[in-house]
């Protein structure tokens, strides 16, 4: 299970990112940790602005709701999301492992 947190008005959980992969997709958890990939490479912040979209979507949110909290430069990163609820992300995330999106 995703481990998310409450901070304040904002749900927050930590993410394993492998950029310049094949293709995009959230391939499962570790950990606590989500783990997903991306195509963009991990230069001038392109895989981080991928991450996002690729969150974004498949949680049905905008990106702007998103940000990389911690990890700017390292594969595991923090994501937080503004204005959501820790258990309504956690049962989402839980849903998309369950059910990934064809």
């Amino acid at each position: 299970m995703i481990l998310v947190r409450q901070e304040g008005e904002a749900a927050s959980f930590r993410a394993h990112l492998q950029p310049k992969a094949s293709r995009e997709a959230i391939v499962g958890e570790a950990d606590g940790i989500l783990r997903l990939r991306v195509n963009a490479p991990p230069v001038d912040g392109r895989a981080n602005e991928a991450c996002l979209r690729l969150l974004a979507k498949a949680l049905d949110l905008p990106v702007s709701r998103l940000r990389i909290a911690a990890g700017q430069h390292a594969r595991v990163k923090t994501i937080q999301i503004a204005g959501a609820s820790a258990d309504l992300i956690r049962l989402a995330l839980c849903d998309l492992l369950e059910h990934p999106k064809r």
